[in-house]
């Protein structure tokens, strides 16, 4: 969670360029601020713009690949993509003077391929900071999570808590963060002699949700940021359960990811860090609910610092 601290400081040099002035125009344009957490006008640090990768200040414009994934992202049927992550990316932007778009994929493999093909530059979760990912790429990492468990109301599953869920069918997104908890709540499940829990892959979290819906599956996995969301939002027929730690959890240290020979990493970290040191990041953190899996400082690679 934030605590308060000194913050840090930065200093911008010389006066912002007449290309880069109009790239920062364009900066501005996207979501209105019915559609988010209204973020204001933010300074753009000129020695970050011009530390960015040729390509991208060609462009203007800094791609992200995205998923279906609310409160992370939540698409309407014109495309139009709002939530915490398109909030983020407009504060980025402004604060790199760039434009960002996002362009929504199928799933975690899609997005990850994507960078590496050179379609997109970044992606924003939600996905774990994990030493395997940083031999390809470079996290910041931006928020926390515990597992969650969403399930329909009226369901006849009898979970209560997620020690229930042993024997027990459990959606999951595929090659995410949840997947990996859940087989860990399946050793716990095993090693109290009880089944372990069945996981059903599926491409993004609104098909979880609608596996739990259909009873397909007991219940629908997801981070803690997710089904804060769901059971705020629709809090007459979903609640949610956590896995603790006692059940194997650990807490997740989710990350924007950038390919790692892009040369980004650095300067998205030390965007981020203006985030923070400004309050943007914690007045988009509070708007979502989001307070409780907030981190005091983006930090770049940490899995192979804690390695």
């Amino acid at each position: 969670m934030y605590n308060s601290r000194s913050h840090r400081r930065w200093r911008h040099h010389g006066t912002l360029s007449a290309a880069l002035v109009g790239v920062l125009a364009l900066a501005g344009c996207g979501a209105s601020d019915e559609e988010g957490a209204g973020t204001p006008s933010l300074d753009a640090v000129p020695a970050l713009h011009d530390a960015l990768p040729q390509s991208v200040k060609d462009a203007g414009v800094l791609r992200f690949a995205g998923d279906s994934h609310p409160p992370f992202r939540s698409v309407a049927a014109d495309g139009s993509v709002t939530g915490i992550d398109a909030d983020l990316q407009k504060a980025l932007g402004q604060v790199l003077g760039v434009r960002t778009e996002v362009k929504i994929v199928n799933n975690l493999p899609a997005a990850l391929q994507g960078m590496l093909s050179g379609r997109y530059e970044a992606f924003n979760g939600p996905v774990q900071a994990t030493a395997e990912r940083e031999r390809q790429f470079d996290t910041i990492t931006w928020m926390t999570s515990r597992t969650s468990y969403v399930l329909p109301k009226d369901s006849k599953a009898g979970v209560a808590s997620a020690d229930d869920l042993c024997g027990k069918k459990v959606a999951v997104v595929k090659s995410s963060v949840v997947e990996g908890q859940l087989k860990k709540l399946s050793a716990y499940c095993t090693a109290k002699g009880d089944k372990a829990a069945t996981a059903i892959g599926l491409d993004d979290t609104n098909a979880t949700l609608l596996a739990a819906q259909s009873g397909r599956a007991d219940a629908a996995g997801m981070t803690q940021a997710a089904a804060i969301d769901v059971a705020e939002t629709q809090k007459d027929k979903y609640g949610y359960v956590t896995q603790t730690e006692a059940q194997g959890a650990t807490t997740d240290h989710l990350a924007l990811l950038v390919p790692k020979h892009s040369g980004l990493g650095p300067v998205l970290q030390k965007a981020f860090e203006k985030l923070v040191d400004d309050g943007e990041y914690q007045r988009v953190m509070k708007h979502w609910g989001l307070t409780d899996v907030m981190v005091d400082e983006p930090v770049l690679n940490i899995a192979g610092k804690e390695g």
